[in-house]
């Protein structure tokens, strides 16, 4: 058999043209693809083994949600980047080299955004269960803030992939602006809870847990949300309220109470004395506080 002459005859094969590569430069970008996504598993298995072992020796929640994080990492959505990293030696066409650079720009930033909503809301939520032992108002906040740092984090994300890919992210929030106005109108009611909602964590008529009367309702704070407030009442069904109008309504919490009045009359018979009737008051005193 002619070795020689079949190297040649492979070598004619790999030297073929394929979109402007030869067959020998698509299989090196094949080759480092496979390798790029060998040592990316590898890394996501080694990292989340050594962050939960440090979790184990440590108190703090910051490397339990680092490993939660890197084990949601997604294999295929860093994908694209490795595979925009494997073909970046081959001459390309224009319109497929650009969309895959916009796949990999979108992907890393995907990518960041799930790594950090897991962080901030794991970290929230043990935040969240450790107030529920020591202040409910507390856990309120920490909802509200929850809520509120994921929309600022994929907020900052999609403002960054738009800069990224070339978007004058200026002139779009300008725009934005603009026509929040208008959806700010067709939303008043929604943003009114909101704001309401805001209003109960920051000033706290009631809490989670304590037990309020609201016109004729009455039960215990079971939920605190962005929209409405649940309370549970006292023969067992669920009453429901909108921030907004729970706030303008008068509410009476009952667990706030430091002190109860309670207005009792009782009678004496027209022969008591004067000074009898001087000693009731000590008396009925007495009684009361050997209770």
């Amino acid at each position: 058999m002619d070795f020689a002459g079949f190297w040649r005859q492979i070598q004619t094969q790999l030297d073929n043209i394929l979109l402007g590569n030869s067959l020998t430069d698509w299989l090196i970008a094949l080759i480092v693809l496979v390798v790029g996504l060998a040592l990316l598993l590898a890394f996501k298995w080694i990292a989340v083994g050594r962050f939960e072992r440090l979790a184990k020796k440590t108190s703090t929640r910051l490397d339990d949600a680092i490993a939660l994080a890197l084990r949601k990492t997604q294999i295929w959505i860093l994908f694209f980047p490795l595979l925009h990293f494997a073909v970046g030696g081959l001459e390309l066409p224009a319109g497929l080299s650009r969309m895959l650079q916009v796949l990999t720009t979108i992907s890393l930033f995907l990518q960041v955004g799930i790594w950090l909503t897991i962080v901030a809301d794991d970290l929230s939520h043990q935040s969240r269960q450790r107030a529920l032992e020591k202040n409910a108002a507390t856990a309120t906040s920490l909802s509200a803030v929850s809520f509120v740092s994921k929309l600022l984090i994929w907020s900052i994300m999609l403002l960054l992939t738009l800069d990224n890919l070339g978007i004058n992210v200026t002139t779009l929030v300008a725009g934005l602006g603009v026509g929040g106005v208008a959806v700010a109108l067709a939303v008043q009611n929604i943003l009114g809870d909101l704001f309401a909602s805001l209003s109960i964590i920051v000033d706290k008529p009631f809490e989670i847990g304590d037990f309020i009367i609201v016109n004729e309702y009455l039960g215990a704070v079971e939920n605190i949300g962005l929209k409405t407030t649940r309370i549970r009442s006292l023969s067992g069904e669920q009453i429901i309220f909108s921030n907004s109008d729970l706030l303008a309504s008068r509410v009476r919490n009952y667990k706030r109470m430091q002190e109860r009045r309670v207005l009792f009359s009782f009678g004496v018979l027209y022969q008591t004395t004067a000074d009898q009737l001087e000693a009731i008051p000590k008396i009925v005193r007495e009684i009361i506080e050997g209770l």
